[in-house]
């Protein structure tokens, strides 16, 4: 497919589009300090709430948050975004390239299985100790830079068309739920969706939609902002995508005691009838950026879908669809199958 930028979290639309970098905050995820602890068996008792988080539906359409121990989600309001800019991978442009992200990943690929919901974790993190997001002089240099800046993402495939597309000729969708830190206020992150629809055409956009001057349309779903979470916990963060064909698509992270969700209707992209490829990592935040781990780190990256199936997806190598990247290695890849498809690997340095 032909190489071009779009906005996810990674590219350069206009200058004007892009959030200011921000310097990192002096505390840890929702306003707790660093170094409170809590014991083994509470840590267990969180998890597991956690888990149970990611399966509880949100009463309507908007945003929403939930206090450990609770399980019942609570309205908040909703901001409004500027789209932050991410590219399509330059990996085609500019040759291979050697780290995660930026085409350079892997993805599970669930065949003629339509996904439904994403769990996306790091089950196991090791030798973390500091990270920043770097710029990329392949996409500008462009992104939220500096300390502790980073945007964890699941994304579809780009290579599908639905009724979203209304018959436009090379149109096709995508879409990404995203955490990303300090999207547009420091110590203040956002989980939202982007939604694209790729070759659009010379036509005025739909509704809503912006132009990004190429022929593709763009826009951000509704977003809640919970606080920054260290780049040192990501153990402890879970980004969950669902889907609903005639419903509503639901973007939430959870981390220790809190969940944060936002939503959009699933006829923003008609995503929900084409899923069947996910791409999970944590990668720099916006304008094509790198993740820069302190040399040593290992993370773990595990993503589990419900698609009505049981059997093993495929672990794609060489894909994905972010311009992001981080500057770990990938290791091996394996797929299991069971109630939650799932595909897992390691990447360090």
């Amino acid at each position: 497919m032909q190489a071009k930028q779009f906005l996810l979290l990674a590219g350069l639309i206009s200058a004007a589009c892009v959030p200011a970098a921000f310097a990192a905050p002096s505390v840890d995820v929702f306003g707790q300090p660093a170094a409170q602890q809590v014991g083994p068996i509470e840590q267990a008792a969180r998890a597991a709430w956690r888990e149970t988080m990611t399966q509880v539906a949100t009463p309507s359409q908007g945003c929403f948050h939930a206090s450990y121990p609770s399980i019942i989600w609570h309205q908040i309001g909703c901001s409004t975004l500027r789209p932050a800019v991410h590219p399509m991978p330059h990996y085609y442009r500019f040759g291979e390239p050697q780290t995660a992200g930026n085409g350079n990943d892997y993805t599970i690929n669930t065949g003629s299985h339509h996904i439904t919901s994403a769990i996306g974790t790091f089950p196991t993190v090791t030798g973390v100790t500091s990270e920043q997001s770097v710029g990329v002089p392949a996409y500008g240099d462009g992104g939220i830079l500096g300390s502790n800046e980073y945007s964890v993402q699941l994304n579809t495939q780009f290579t599908s068309t639905t009724a979203a597309c209304k018959s436009h000729s090379g149109c096709t969708v995508w879409q990404q739920w995203v955490y990303a830190t300090d999207y547009e206020e420091n110590g203040e992150g956002a989980i939202f969706m982007q939604d694209w629809l790729i070759g659009y055409g010379s036509s005025r956009c739909p509704s809503g939609f912006g132009s990004d001057g190429e022929g593709d349309c763009y826009k951000n779903s509704n977003a809640a902002l919970p606080p920054d979470i260290s780049p040192t916990a990501l153990a402890s963060l879970k980004l969950t995508g669902t889907a609903a064909t005639g419903g509503n698509d639901t973007a939430v992270v959870t981390y220790d005691g809190d969940a944060y969700s936002t939503s959009q209707a699933d006829s923003t992209l008609d995503i929900a009838s084409v899923w069947n490829t996910g791409e999970f990592n944590v990668v720099g935040n916006a304008g094509g950026s790198e993740a820069e781990f302190n040399s040593g780190s290992s993370i773990t990256v595990n993503l589990a879908v419900s698609d009505g199936s049981t059997s093993a997806p495929t672990c794609v190598a060489d894909s994905g669809t972010t311009g992001e990247s981080n500057n770990l290695n990938l290791g091996s890849c394996t797929a299991s199958g069971g109630s939650n498809p799932s595909i897992q690997f390691t990447e360090s340095n």
